[in-house]
């Protein structure tokens, strides 16, 4: 179960990420957290899963990970989503993404 303290974690597969998705912002960014989630703006609506194409292609270029290495895991239809990133640990993500 995800700790609300740890938005990333160590899993076997790499790390999972707990985020938030706020669609239809002016551009794709992060947005520190927002109830123990990483906060991710995104340009795209939450239409034909556009959105979740730009989570993915999004945290695929700032964790320097192709798109196939980020899984989506949940969250599919919601804004409270978890994605796995495969090859590339907990601490590694929160550095990449600009977390403490």
């Amino acid at each position: 179960m995800h700790s609300p303290d740890n938005p990333i974690e160590d899993c076997p597969e790499g790390c999972r990420i707990f985020f938030y998705a706020r669609p239809r912002a002016s551009r794709t960014k992060i947005a520190g957290l927002h109830g123990g989630r990483v906060k991710i703006q995104i340009s795209a609506p939450p239409v034909d899963g556009a959105a979740n194409d730009e989570v993915i292609a999004f945290l695929s270029k700032k964790l320097g990970l192709r798109k196939s290495d980020i899984e989506l895991a949940s969250g599919d239809s919601g804004k409270r989503k978890t994605i796995i990133a495969h090859g590339i640990d907990a601490a590694q993500a929160k550095e990449k993404l600009g977390l403490k």
